[in-house]
């Protein structure tokens, strides 16, 4: 037997209030919440077929074999849309990112809500949105977001069923039209030296600024959430700058340091601040990676990507505006995640 392959589509999203440590790893449950904003230029395309013929998964990730980790984590997560939807046969995996993998630049949130999506309609179902970042997020925590357009909340939650994101649907449609994300890639794209999940579990354990990053986070999405209520890019800008700078605080404290960054990140960094003193709008971010992605205006975008584009060491610069929600795409149109029952 061989079901009907499905293709689905989702965007990276960078979170503005980062959750950074697990509370359980088996779940995937993050230590906090987080704020994000998902992205339209960076995205990954899914396609999930189901066919008894084959013996094991089957994963091709731009273009190539995925490597043995890489179809194992796969697997497991295909493993649990097997145990939802009641399918027992193994599949053939076809992901393709439109941006470097592995990097820094949230491609495993794309890649398991793409995942999820192409793989629960792929063995004929159709999950609610909140189930669906739900399942999601046992692939990555960030990929809950990803499930979703514009800005997403990810709520800690107190159980496996209470941890998902949802998108903030309050904030003014104005407002969003005008926001702009300006990525500058250092150091080529290529694989970071610290996963995330272990440089988080690292951190967690050996840094004594830990305890006060988890302090720190529900204040800080507080006033997010307020920021965006107001339409305030500056107060929103400030605080995610601040709330990166402190995520990466506790990881470089960390014993031995956990440390993303480079010379050109540095140099990003300061060329943000001496923007922002000449009066545009930027505010820099960084997740765990050595890129700096710096949130601003359709106004600003193009001066912003001027002024970091030649700084040595930055490999690439893409300006990305807010992106929608996960979708089904096949040959005639893109068809919307929908609220429908499992």
């Amino acid at each position: 037997m061989s079901l009907s392959p499905v293709t689905a589509r989702a965007c990276a999203n960078i979170a503005l209030v980062k959750y950074w440590g697990k509370r359980d790893a088996a779940l995937n449950l993050p230590a906090t919440g987080s704020l994000s904003l998902t992205l339209d230029a960076l995205s990954t395309e899914t396609t999930v077929a189901f066919d008894d013929s084959l013996t094991i998964d089957e994963l091709s990730l731009d273009g190539h074999p995925a490597r043995p980790d890489e179809l194992a984590r796969a697997s497991s997560f295909l493993d649990l849309v097997r145990s939802e939807t009641g399918i027992q046969i193994h599949a053939r995996v076809t992901s393709k990112n439109d941006f470097p993998t592995a990097s820094g630049l949230a491609s495993s949130a794309s890649g398991f809500a793409a995942l999820a999506l192409a793989a629960t309609r792929a063995a004929g179902f159709t999950l609610t949105p909140r189930a669906l970042s739900v399942l999601a997020r046992r692939g990555s925590g960030s990929a809950a977001r990803s499930i979703f357009g514009g800005f997403v909340r990810m709520h800690a939650g107190m159980s496996s069923e209470e941890a998902f994101a949802e998108p903030i649907t309050t904030v003014d449609p104005a407002f969003v039209a005008r926001v702009r994300m300006v990525v500058a890639v250092v150091g080529g794209g290529v694989p970071k030296t610290h996963g995330s999940r272990d440089a988080m579990e690292h951190t967690a354990a050996t840094s004594p600024m830990y305890r006060a990053w988890l302090d720190l986070v529900p204040r800080d999405l507080e006033l997010a959430e307020a920021a965006l209520a107001k339409g305030d890019l500056e107060a929103l800008g400030t605080l995610a700058e601040a709330n990166a700078l402190a995520m990466h605080a506790s990881a470089i404290a960390a014993r031995p340091s956990i440390l993303y960054w480079r010379p050109a990140t540095l140099a990003v960094l300061a060329e943000v601040r001496g923007l922002r003193a000449t009066g545009q709008a930027a505010w820099a971010t960084m997740d765990a990676g050595p890129h700096v992605k710096v949130l601003t205006t359709d106004e600003d975008a193009e001066l912003v990507s001027r002024a970091v584009v030649d700084i040595p060491g930055v490999t690439a610069v893409t300006v990305s505006g807010v992106g929608g929600p996960a979708a089904v795409v096949d040959a005639a149109a893109v068809v919307s995640l929908e609220p429908t029952a499992k």
